[in-house]
């Protein structure tokens, strides 16, 4: 799995300003050109990722985030789709992972070829850190690499 910052996607440090300040995060950002529309896809998460995003914090984030982005884009010609995580997502790439700390997620380990779930405790630029529950029931931490990850997703309880 690949880890590329966030801030490095075209927009989404002034994008990110507009949902942080509504107490959200985003999570995707993502613009393609259809015709003269400018499609834009987004998706966000709130300060706690364990609360689920519903069709009023979409809406008051797509109000608000919608008129800055036709600032930046200089159109208006735009299309916006707003969404959030979902409960069952596939984690697209590894900077997601400092969102959603606390949030239940699994990765398939290509060490140990197998899925390797737990709640996330921290991720940095080459690792993510889970807080994994054993067959015996005590707790421990495990640290697996992105390089290791397959693939990502949250674990639906």
């Amino acid at each position: 799995m690949d880890y590329i910052p966030l801030n490095s996607y075209p927009h989404y440090q002034e994008c990110e300003n507009v949902a942080s300040s509504l107490g959200y995060h985003l999570v995707e950002l993502k613009f393609s050109k259809q015709g003269s529309t400018t499609h834009i896809l987004a998706v966000i998460t709130g300060d706690d990722p364990t609360v689920n995003i519903g069709v009023n914090d979409c809406s008051k984030v797509h109000h608000a985030l919608l008129p800055k982005i036709e600032e930046i884009l200089g159109t208006d010609d735009t299309y916006m789709e707003l969404t959030s995580p979902g409960m069952e997502r596939n984690i697209k790439n590894a900077a997601e992972f400092a969102l959603f700390k606390g949030r239940q997620v699994r990765v398939w380990d290509k060490t140990v070829t197998d899925w390797v779930g737990g709640k996330v405790v921290s991720s940095d630029n080459a690792s993510i850190t889970l807080e994994v529950e054993n067959p015996d029931g005590s707790i421990e931490q495990k640290t697996v690499f992105y390089t290791d990850i397959a693939k990502a997703k949250f674990i639906h309880l």
